[in-house]
């Protein structure tokens, strides 16, 4: 078979999807100022209105996100801030949502730190590199996994509720692929309180004159960087639309840490928020940092038909069973046995397998007849029942209330029906194991970003820690960056973090690029004739169809036809909603432009990826490649998306301007490899 991994994918649109994502800011930065730009703006509609005054504030270090990763990384900060004897940094916390509703606040499993006398982290490392599938780094492995245990400590010095043993010991549960019992919980809502403890600690650190300045539904909408994609590529700030006061906002930094999350929304059937869109994903590949293994998306095996609400491998680990139609224990017929007592669950075995193996048995099952017909497609069943009552409430509370919420069922009397639903996005933006990109000063951390960690699938529990480690190192790189780089002045000289704004400090070319933005996203509104929403609806569906559990080429060239002209139609979106102040309908299509691109660069490195590894099931190409690549995915000038495949290990040092060397190999949408 020809490797898929030589070269260069070209698909043939050339259609710029808008942007990514949003959103209100108690505390603006001190000393912010108004740059006032004359004359209407490049490329926007005739006869719209151009913005008038862009608000230009400044801060040391700029964090999209507000969940996880963002706080970790806005707390790295703001502990430097607080040990600073000299001018404390600041750092901008921008979130499209209140920070409480990140989708942190759904992860309900638990985070994996090693603890106890029958575990190491040499096991834990080898047991993330065995799922990974030849995939990982093992330096950003053995990165987060040394770490992850002093985090989650840190989360207990700081208020977490970790759940504990009959002796007072932090508890540990099973989770699927771990050789140990090593993931950390509290009951099944640990990323509940997760994120309400970073949140309550970073209150510390906010308010007028704090190092942490909270910039909540806020919708960034681009990143302006020097020399996209060109080797002196260099971050200058993100450009805003400040959803409450209903105007734009260039929020000037020499460092940005982009923590906006995964892009598995995309799928019609998902376990994610509707935040998660993909926004800083698409944000670093318009700014020319590549993605990395965006094909590897991973479907949780037990989310609720029709809803996608993900029921936490937790119940598994408690040890719940599946069951198929005939009420048989199906997964030892798919490779997955041999078949463990109920209730007695053993590591790697039976529904302790990985995730991307439960999911795949379910869709052979499926094609075999075993599973039971819903108007939702399929279902196999979820069996908690041996568990009583009393632990389900102990252990399990919220699955039980989803449960009876969401399916009508109570598990501690019968079983519930699931299936696969699109759950994480393994792949992103290519960063080293401290969320460093190939743009100066420019990182990403948590889902968006792809470190190595996960390689081609990753195990559960790992994800929660590495928002926590990569986060905060993140921050910390960001903050240690932005001291050495500081501010460019009006003539190009370094005026100094933190420097005052206004006409004489702001570089007018900046100000210039930010409003050009700006005026881009806001003359969508009144205009256009495609309706967004049939277009969200037609991507889900194509997803659901055609770039699921198993993919192939005709599948994945129907799906990738689709998306170019899904993004071609959005070109001419239709936003009725004309008003400034937190204005949902342009908001949410400015998501589905990042929703769009990402899912076009996700089929575009499938159909490349010509082998099966991983969560990357081909049914046309069902052998693993002897040597493992990542694939690489960048825009060119003309805005078309190539892919390319580098081997694991090279270049993931990520120096500024730093290029991957790859044997060239053309793609194309209609014939595949080597046309």
């Amino acid at each position: 078979m020809t490797a898929p991994g030589r070269g260069t994918f070209a698909c043939c649109a050339r259609v710029r999807a808008r942007g990514p994502f949003p959103y209100a800011s108690p505390h603006p930065l001190p000393g912010h100022a108004r740059a006032h730009r004359t004359g209407p703006p490049r490329g926007a509609t005739p006869g719209a209105e151009p913005v008038s005054a862009l608000r230009v504030e400044r801060a040391d270090v700029v964090v999209v996100g507000g969940g996880a990763a963002g706080l970790s990384a806005a707390l790295a900060v703001a502990e430097a801030a607080a040990r600073d004897k000299g001018r404390a940094p600041v750092v901008a916390l921008v979130s499209k949502v209140y920070p409480l509703r990140s989708h942190t606040v759904a992860a309900e499993g638990g985070a994996a730190g090693v603890v106890g006398d029958d575990d190491s982290l040499e096991q834990h490392v080898a047991d993330t590199v065995a799922g990974g599938a030849g995939l990982c780094e093992e330096d950003a492995v053995r990165f987060v996994v040394e770490r992850a245990a002093g985090e989650l400590y840190r989360l207990e010095r700081w208020g977490l509720p970790w759940s504990r043993t009959d002796d007072g010991d932090v508890a540990v549960r099973r989770f699927g692929g771990m050789s140990r019992a090593r993931t950390w919980f509290a009951a099944d809502k640990t990323g509940f309180h997760l994120l309400h403890t970073l949140f309550q600690t970073s209150l510390r650190y906010s308010g007028p004159d704090g190092p942490v300045r909270r910039y909540d539904e806020h919708h960034v909408l681009d990143l302006v960087v020097d020399d996209p994609g060109g080797p002196d590529a260099r971050v200058r700030g993100v450009v805003v639309h400040d959803q409450h006061r209903g105007e734009p906002l260039l929020l000037e930094a020499p460092a940005v840490v982009l923590a906006t999350g995964g892009s598995a929304r995309a799928w019609g059937t998902s376990t994610n928020a509707g935040i998660c869109t993909g926004d800083g994903t698409a944000m670093a590949l318009r700014a020319g940092v590549p993605l990395r293994d965006m094909e590897f998306l991973q479907f949780h095996p037990t989310g609720l038909p029709g809803s996608g609400i993900l029921l936490t491998e937790a119940a598994r680990g408690e040890g719940g069973v599946l069951l198929d139609a005939e009420g048989r224990r199906y997964l030892a017929d798919y490779g997955l046995g041999p078949e463990t007592p109920v209730g007695a669950p053993v590591p790697r075995t039976m529904e302790l397998g990985p995730r991307d193996r439960l999911s795949q048995a379910f869709w052979h099952a499926d094609r075999d007849g075993r599973t039971i017909p819903t108007p939702d497609g399929g279902v196999v069943l979820l069996d908690l029942r041996h568990l009583g009552a009393a632990r389900l409430a102990e252990r399990l509370p919220l699955v039980t209330g989803l449960a009876k919420q969401f399916a009508g069922v109570d598990p501690a009397t019968e079983p519930v029906p699931v299936r696969p639903t699109a759950h994480y996005t393994m792949g992103g933006v290519r960063t080293d194991a401290r969320g460093a990109t190939s743009v100066a000063g420019l990182f990403a951390a948590g889902e968006c970003a792809s470190t190595g960690l996960h390689g081609a699938n990753r195990l559960g529990s790992n994800s929660l820690v590495e928002t926590l480690v990569v986060g905060r190192a993140a921050g910390e790189a960001a903050l240690a960056w932005s001291r050495e780089a500081g501010h460019l002045g009006a003539d190009g000289g370094a005026a100094g973090a933190g420097a005052g704004v206004g006409p004489a400090s702001a570089d007018g070319q900046v100000v210039d690029r930010a409003a050009e933005i700006a005026d881009g996203y806001l003359a969508m509104r009144g205009r256009g004739t495609e309706p967004p929403a049939a277009i969200r609806a037609e991507l889900g569906r194509v997803l659901d169809a055609d770039a699921g559990i198993y993919r192939d080429a005709d599948g994945l060239r129907r799906a990738l036809a689709t998306v170019e002209d899904l993004r071609a139609r959005y070109a001419a979106v239709r936003v009725v909603d004309t008003s400034a102040v937190l204005n949902t309908d342009w908001a949410t299509t400015v998501e589905l432009g990042a929703t769009l691109l990402v899912a076009h660069a996700t089929v575009a490195a499938a159909l490349a990826r010509e082998e099966s590894r991983g969560a990357h099931q081909r049914l046309d190409f069902p052998d693993v490649d002897d040597v493992p690549r990542h694939s690489e995915v960048r825009l060119d000038a003309g805005g078309t998306i190539e892919v390319a495949h580098v081997p694991v290990g090279a270049e993931h040092d990520m120096s500024a301007g730093k290029r991957p060397i790859t044997t060239p190999m053309s793609f194309s949408a209609e014939r595949g490899a080597g046309s």
